[in-house]
């Protein structure tokens, strides 16, 4: 029996990658989504990539019954739970959408495993949950900083309640992939990041501006103690991230792991500033992107980027694309939802 797989949130930016990677790895999957930060297009579209009629179900993962239907439905091996809201300045406007969402989503998700004997788990977790480091870059042993946002502070509770799951269920493993900073688009165009109203993260708001649709871009301070004074991250290809995602699900699969919970960082192990990045999309894809600096941001920290050694070794996957490769797809997918030539 072909292996099966749950995505929750598979409608949306990382989770449609992630179904394209694992239908062409040979696995079966299911595609929960209640699109609430998602479109349609999204399944459509990875259904042309794959040319597969995945199964998609409209469903809030936090309503316990209709959730649970799915579980009756359908037989899965694992699960990869990207179902969560994910605006850090939203969750500080509206903490309690983000607890009652992101922690019951995830309670859910856990207990339908338990009750349906489901064994394998992927949380779709973040590098928030470093904060600012003490030393870097970050290792999997760096300790978690108290969170900066009610969003950060989901990611940390659920890996929380992970741990604690696996140590109380026998019949349940789990791998928390703590991502850095996803950018970037499919090689087709067809799938890619697609925010409802104005983007919160840097790479559609920089596509977005260079395609006319926002003025300019904001950047957020030019004073911080980095080489151009313009914040540090780790901007890892969405491709890349995807694959992480397949090779976790295969690794708990094939009981590889040294133990049932593990933690991995996912990034590409090398700083680039808000300004670089800027100049290198310019430079990649030969437009202009009209920029301003302006005063820093409450909550933004000042630089964080991976120590991938662990991931690389242990989880056998490191980044492969060029930052220029994943700055040329995200101008490609703008450009096909634009149409311009």
């Amino acid at each position: 029996m072909k292996e099966s797989v749950l995505v929750t949130g598979g409608a949306g930016f990382i989770g449609s990658h992630t179904t394209v990677e694992l239908v062409e790895a040979g696995f079966g999957v299911v595609i929960a989504d209640n699109l609430s930060n998602a479109e349609l297009s999204a399944v459509e579209n990875v259904r042309k990539i794959t040319g597969q009629e995945i199964p998609f179900e409209e469903v809030d993962c936090c309503c316990y019954e209709d959730f649970e239907k799915l579980f009756l439905k359908y037989k899965f091996n694992s699960v990869i739970h990207f179902a969560a809201s994910k605006a850090v300045g939203e969750s500080v406007a509206e903490p309690l959408q983000y607890y009652r969402n992101n922690l019951g989503s995830f309670m859910n998700v856990l207990e339908l495993m338990k009750e349906h004997g489901v064994e394998n788990i992927v949380f779709s977790s973040s590098a928030t949950v470093y904060g600012q480091p003490d030393k870097l870059p970050t290792t999997e042993q760096t300790p978690r900083q108290p969170a900066t946002s009610p969003y950060g502070n989901t990611k940390q509770i659920c890996e929380d309640v992970l741990r604690d799951s696996i140590a109380a269920y026998a019949g349940i493993k789990g791998i928390a992939l703590r991502y850095f900073n996803p950018i970037g688009a499919h090689p087709s165009a067809l799938i890619g990041e697609l925010p409802k109203g104005v983007p919160s993260n840097l790479v559609p708001f920089i596509t977005q501006t260079a395609a006319g649709i926002r003025k300019e871009l904001s950047v957020f301070g030019d004073d911080y103690n980095t080489p151009d004074g313009s914040c540090l991250r780790d901007y890892i290809d969405v491709v890349d991230l995807a694959k992480a995602h397949v090779v976790a699900v295969n690794r708990m699969i094939q009981n590889k792991g040294k133990a049932r919970y593990e933690i991995f960082n996912i990034g590409t192990g090398k700083p680039t500033s808000v300004l670089e990045l800027v100049n290198a999309f310019e430079r990649v894809n030969g437009v202009q992107v009209p920029h301003k600096i302006v005063g820093r941001r409450p909550g933004d920290v000042e630089a964080v980027w991976a120590d991938t050694t662990l991931a690389n070794t242990e989880l056998g996957w490191k980044a492969e694309r060029t930052l220029d490769q994943t700055l040329a797809s995200a101008w490609a997918w703008e450009k096909h939802l634009r149409n311009i030539k």
